[in-house]
């Protein structure tokens, strides 16, 4: 039987899901959610540049409850709306709604030490209300941090270390960056995700998670910070980085085991494939990669593309893939207990109903 879906959030990702969502065998889109209050009322199709589908988008979360889905797949706000989140989806988890998400990314690992009780607290309390389940997962972090290293770790006898590295070129990415990540500002500009304590808390969640499958504990997480400043004016899709600022950063978030880095998740961002040359790059442009060091020691590097002609970019290839790594997950996390669902708690996920 098919899976009944309630898509919440049309953006970039979200938009991308529900095309795949009205094409797949196995999920059936009931409902649309949103918070634009320009695309109320509007259909499924018109909203991602398909046919009419009789779906129509509601900003009300009751009408969605009402029709009583199997999961909602939520592709809200970042972190940075965190109310929010937590208003929308503890609706549907105290409803007894399982939630699959890429919001929230410290979610992904929910017993992190930096989580703030006030964003863990209510989901715990909603699922339990409930007897749902929730689950997120996302690219900073999520997959091609935690699943890839988890899985190759597993082919490993010892692991003397583990890097999870983003290596992407932003040079046509239109997400945010600039305030966060401090490209295009001056050197002395202090990024928001400078400092240490938020840059572990937004993006470090897959550090203590590969520890804890590993079944050790941390001494500590450090973290690291890098600027290359750009000689010459360099175009992006978010308009000039001037000559001056910083075209390129680079940080890494470390588990401290035994006095030494075992667990590295590392991010290598930049304008231009040229900027900061020094620094790590991909056999490939824009890629996610993994370096174990071990028995046996394993490289693997991942690319996301578009092959269709559309001419959209890797990065925005990796956003369909965060989004429908949510979607795939429904009947895994259908068929849990009630409570937070993490990637440790899901079994192999083989996108049934791909191959058609």
């Amino acid at each position: 039987m098919k899976k009944r879906i309630v898509l919440w959030g049309t953006g970039v990702v979200g938009s991308m899901v529900l095309t795949e969502i009205l094409a797949h065998p196995h999920f059936e889109l009931v409902g649309v959610g949103v918070s634009n209050p320009d695309k109320v009322g509007k259909d499924a199709g018109d909203l991602c540049g398909g046919a009419k589908t009789g779906v129509l988008a509601t900003n009300s979360v009751d009408e969605l409850i009402a029709l009583r889905p199997d999961a909602v797949v939520h592709y809200g706000p970042t972190a940075a709306l965190a109310d929010e989140n937590i208003r929308v989806i503890g609706s549907f988890l105290r409803a007894g709604i399982d939630v699959c998400s890429t919001s929230m990314t410290p979610w992904v690992w929910p017993a992190m030490d930096k989580l703030p009780d006030v964003w863990r607290d209510p989901i715990t309390a909603a699922c339990a209300e409930g007897g749902a389940s929730c689950f997120t997962t996302g690219i900073d972090p999520g997959f091609a941090n935690d699943l890839f290293p988890l899985t190759l770790m597993g082919l490993c006898g010892e692991v003397q270390s583990v890097r999870a590295s983003e290596l992407l070129d932003y040079t046509d990415y239109e997400g945010d960056y600039e305030l966060e990540m401090g490209i295009g500002h001056p050197p002395e500009f202090t990024a928001m995700l400078e400092h240490p304590d938020i840059l572990i808390m937004a993006w470090g969640a897959t550090v203590p998670m590969i520890a804890s499958a590993a079944g050790i504990e941390l001494e500590d997480i450090t973290t690291t910070w890098e600027k290359w400043v750009t000689p010459e004016d360099r175009e992006s899709a978010k308009g000039i980085v001037k000559a001056g600022t910083v075209a390129a950063i680079r940080f890494s978030i470390n588990g401290i085991y035994q006095g030494r880095e075992v667990i590295t998740l590392e991010h290598v961002n930049r304008i231009g494939l040229d900027a900061a040359p020094d620094w790590p790059a991909g056999t490939r442009d824009d890629v996610y990669r993994v370096d174990i060091i071990g028995s046996p020691s394993i490289s693997q590097e991942t690319s996301f593309r578009f092959t269709d002609g559309s001419g959209r970019t890797p990065a925005v290839a990796g956003c369909l893939s965060t989004g429908l790594r949510a979607l795939n997950a429904v009947p895994a996390v259908n068929d849990l207990p009630p409570g937070w669902v993490t990637a440790l708690d899901l079994p192999l996920i083989p996108g049934k109903g791909t191959i058609r």
